[in-house]
């Protein structure tokens, strides 16, 4: 049994929007609509709105849309995007940041310099959100978000509050196995005293090296594949390289050529088009070299 989403405008109002188009809400600019989108304001009305939806609706959680390709097709199910109090950070003591899961990896890293806190330099370099960040456990530069993280606050799909421990979280590569129902609500990191300057300074380096490897300021969503730790000693960008053309494309979806690891839109490109490229380079990958890769960005149908 689905939801009337038309009852439930009136209750929601401006925040639940129905059809709602989801191409400009991720960085591909790739995706077609919605049957439903809403926008929780704070943890009392994301809690009302669970328990409403009930479990009988797809949920899909949206955080800063970095590592996202969505179908131009519509999405059978319920975008939630977190909002206001969800991007709430805040010091606990000296060396503890509490951080809502909708803050920017970006300014964590600034709140952080800005509280002569180390550690936490790397998310300056990477484009995404605190939730979605713990979720994939993403990382850059040999730093992950499990060596900084402390606990996590989430909410299940049907409205109940827990609080996990990072230790009882089984982090691996781009993986944190947490359980596909919960919704991250908020998180608790730990770094080091350091001296502002030097973190500083250390950012700006972070910084210089990703512009020098990585393309920018274009409709890319970041590193497309996950590196093969399990299967091979190479980088999975080494492994494209040698065993894909890469002047290769699909209609506007093409491999960028600053990093073939990143896939880009360069202009009109759709779903299916960017869909084939990441096919054919997995394959292309397998037949030459025998490893398997796994996509880094999640794929929404």
């Amino acid at each position: 049994m689905t939801i009337d989403f038309q009852q439930l405008i009136s209750e929601f109002s401006n925040n639940l929007k129905l059809d709602y188009d989801l191409k400009k809400k991720n960085w591909f600019n790739i995706g077609g609509k919605t049957k439903a989108f809403y926008k929780a304001e704070n943890l009392k009305d994301l809690i009302k709105f669970l328990k409403k939806i009930n479990n009988k609706e797809k949920i899909f959680v949206l955080g800063a849309g970095s590592n996202t390709l969505i179908t131009d097709k519509q999405f059978n199910g319920v975008v939630i995007k977190l909002a206001n109090n969800f991007n709430n950070i805040s010091l606990l003591n000296e060396e503890v940041i509490i951080a809502g899961s909708a803050v920017t990896d970006k300014s964590l890293s600034e709140f952080a310099m800005e509280n002569s806190i180390g550690g936490f330099e790397f998310l300056s370099c990477i484009p995404g959100t605190v939730g979605g960040g713990i979720k994939m456990n993403a990382g850059c530069f040999k730093r992950e978000f499990k060596d900084i993280l402390i606990s996590i606050q989430a909410i299940s799909k049907s409205g109940e509050i827990i609080t996990v421990p990072a230790k009882e979280i089984n982090f691996k590569y781009r993986e944190s196995g947490l359980s596909e129902d919960l919704i991250f609500l908020s998180a608790s990191f730990k770094g080091v005293k350091k001296n502002k300057a030097i973190i500083q300074k250390d950012i700006k380096l972070l910084k210089e090296k990703k512009e020098q490897a990585q393309p920018t300021k274009i409709k890319t969503s970041g590193s497309t594949f996950k590196n093969p730790i399990d299967q091979s000693n190479k980088k999975v960008w080494q492994l494209i390289k040698e065993s894909v053309p890469l002047e290769k494309s699909f209609g506007d979806a093409s491999i960028s050529e600053k990093h073939c690891n990143f896939f880009v839109n360069r202009g009109n490109a759709k779903f299916e088009d960017m869909k084939k490229l990441i096919n054919f380079v997995a394959n292309s990958v397998f037949v030459k070299t025998g490893v398997k890769i796994e996509t880094e960005i999640k794929i929404l149908e």
